[in-house]
Parts: structure tokens; sequence; C-alpha cells
């Protein structure tokens, strides 16, 4: 195995979740470390297990998926960023609160930041490299960037003021679209 080039892999595919981190660690007002820790563990969980995934489906299952996991992947990030663009327009009382932190939307986070690491479970299995250490590997690098990036998200947020939200879901439209180029462009 070579660890270099796991480590490159985690970094690769820890960027979108550090992306959602920042923005949602900006919209943070109280518990930080509990919710910080709470979004980097899903993270760094569903990337930890996704590679793991990728790489029992087999090949003739992960080329089908390949075809539209972009899709799933944009869908998902656009229709929360699009939700979260909204809501910045809307008087403060008029406003559903969006919690970044709680579970059933960081479990679609969790997911839509993920979906690549499925793929690559799969080029892991054909380079022969030991699935539980790189998925480890994987989910270490995210887990701890997750988390930085969680606090990181906090000093933005005072320097932005009240733009955060709309900043966050232009973000994750804009995690989304790459994910989309990416795929449909072969970049």
């Amino acid at each position: 195995m070579n660890t270099a080039l796991v480590i490159l892999i985690a970094l690769g595919l820890s960027m979108d979740a550090l992306t959602v981190a920042i923005s949602s660690g900006a919209s943070l007002k109280k518990e930080r470390f509990k919710n910080s820790f709470k979004m980097a563990f899903f993270f760094g969980f569903f990337q930890a297990f996704m590679p793991v995934l990728g790489w029992k489906i087999g090949k003739g299952i992960i080329q089908w998926i390949r075809h539209f996991d972009h899709w799933i992947a944009f869908i998902l990030l656009a229709a929360i960023g699009i939700k979260m663009g909204c809501e910045s327009f809307k008087e403060p009382e008029q406003k559903q609160e969006i919690n970044p932190f709680s579970t059933n939307l960081l479990i679609l986070l969790a997911l839509a930041t993920s979906i690549d690491a499925l793929c690559v479970g799969f080029s892991l299995a054909l380079l022969q490299t030991p699935i539980l250490i790189a998925s480890g590997i994987i989910g270490v690098i995210t887990f701890l960037l997750s988390f930085i990036g969680s606090f990181m998200g906090k000093i933005l947020a005072l320097l932005l003021k009240n733009k955060t939200e709309l900043i966050g879901g232009i973000i994750l439209i804009a995690i989304g679209l790459k994910i989309l180029m990416d795929h449909l462009l072969g970049l």
C-alpha cells in the first residue's frame, strides 16, 4: 500500500466536507465543541464507510453508479444550498431556522459529500490496497479537517455578519456544481 497516495486521496475526498463544515460552522451559536465534533464524526464516518462499501460492491455495480453519482451529490447539495439561500432573504421573524447540525441534515450532507468515496473504494480494490487501513486514514483526515473547519466558520461569521447563510448556500451549490462538472467534463 502506498500510504502517501492514500493520504492524498483522503485530502482530496475531505475537501467537500471541509467546505461544508466551514459554512456550517459559521452559523454555530452554541455548543461549539459538541456540534463540531458531531459534524466531524458524521463526515469522517461516511468518508471512511463509503470506500469500504464501494470496495465490496464490485465492478459491475460500481460502473452503473459511476454514471449518475455526480447527479445525486449535485441534487442533494443544490437542494440544501437553495433552501439556505432562500432563508437568508427572509425577515428574521419569517425564517425557518436551518440547523446544519441536526442529525437528519448531517446524514444528507455527509452522504452528498462522500459519494465519490464509493468509487474510490472500488479503485482501491483494483490497486490491491488494504481497504480497512485506507478507509481509516480517509475517515481520520476528514474528521480532523471537518472539526477544524467548523471552528474556522465561526471566525468567518464574525467577519461576514448576517450573510453567512447565503454564502453557505452558495458554497453548497458550488460544491454540487463542481462535482457535477468534474464528472461531466471528465476532470
